[in-house]
């Protein structure tokens, strides 16, 4: 298995620059793993692939106002600052550009509406990140904005298009991308089919952001996400999973926590987790609790395309990929939608 495996060439087109409206018309793709065939349908239309006792996963993470533009203390530069992760009150690890001005002592000066709030840089981290420690933490919510993937070059005009619309704990640097196809109105629809609707939460990080640049993948280290699967969660799936009822996740974040909780828990359990999840998923990967995976189409290289060709049979996710591309799909996290099952 080698890197250059996932690499595929996107004409630049086929990147979604604003989102469709309403959510749930965008293109979904339905693959059947069996089978081996191809279907194309509106997002809205996934209604018809579900069935009474289906339990329907979610990542229910909020994207934080992450990205904050300032000054650096001295000189005056222009700094910008990607908040990743809150270690502890008022200390976070984040990307900061210009990275190799920002040692360990610098100060940086943010501007929020009518305050400023000042970072000093206490400490270096893995692939260019720096750890912060903030003057005045409750600011950044007045000063930073929603961070959209340095793909997308089009302002957004409503910044809420850029969450599900049942996000709830804040947390992440990006979007969980499978998750914006859904409207109010679908999932009463979904609920009315006799699906289960279960809510979990995991914190989109770094990994987002970054491809995969060694040779072999498995030599890649993936940054690490904090998680959270409750107890009524995890029973719910547990249950369904003695039953033999179908667990699909929406998105490959929630792929991943309920995957590594049902680790940490041991063959066949299915317990509350809270914790890091650090499982990077590749093809030979033994799925333990999904059964299906609705999700968007992803960068080349990526471990989110890795990930999905574990689940989905590479040789297919290939064929889907290439004839998305031909038939003008919209990629990455505005674009359209695949239904594997």
């Amino acid at each position: 298995m080698k890197t250059s495996d996932f690499d595929y060439d996107l004409p630049p087109g086929l990147i979604a620059q604003q989102p469709i409206e309403p959510r749930d018309h965008s293109r979904l793709m339905v693959l059947d793993r069996a089978r081996g065939t191809i279907e194309h349908r509106r997002f809205f239309e996934i209604v018809d692939y579900l069935k009474d006792g289906d339990v329907m996963v979610f990542n229910d993470s909020r994207v934080i106002p992450a990205r904050l533009r300032g000054s650096k203390a001295g000189s005056g530069g222009r700094v910008e600052v990607l908040l990743l992760r809150r270690r502890e009150a008022g200390v976070w690890e984040a990307l900061v550009r210009p990275a190799r001005r920002l040692q360990p002592g610098a100060g940086i000066e943010i501007e929020a509406p009518g305050a400023v709030t000042s970072a000093e840089v206490i400490g270096n981290g893995a692939a260019g990140i720096r750890v912060l420690r903030f003057s005045d933490e409750a600011l950044l919510e007045r000063a930073g904005e929603v961070p959209l993937p340095p793909y997308i070059h089009e302002p957004l005009a409503d910044p809420e298009r850029y969450q599900t619309v049942y996000s709830r704990p804040v947390g992440s640097a990006a979007a969980p991308t499978a998750g914006l196809h859904f409207t109010v109105g679908l999932l009463e629809n979904i609920r009315a089919k006799g699906v289960r609707c279960v809510f979990t939460t995991l914190h989109v990080g770094l990994d987002t952001f970054r491809p995969v640049k060694e040779d072999d993948p498995r030599h890649h280290v993936i940054y690490r996400e904090y998680g959270v699967v409750s107890g009524a969660a995890a029973w719910e799936l547990a249950v369904a999973r003695r039953e033999g009822r179908r667990i699909i996740c929406v998105g490959t974040t929630t792929v991943r926590l309920v995957e590594q909780a049902a680790l940490t828990g041991g063959e066949g359990e299915m317990g509350a987790f809270e914790g890091w999840v650090e499982l990077f998923i590749l093809p030979g990967h033994r799925f333990r609790m999904v059964d299906g995976m609705v999700t968007n189409f992803h960068l080349p290289r990526s471990t989110l395309l890795m990930l999905v060709a574990a689940f989905g049979g590479k040789e297919l996710i290939d064929t889907a990929y290439r004839e998305a591309m031909t038939g003008g799909y919209r990629f990455y996290s505005f674009g359209d939608a695949i239904l594997i099952l």
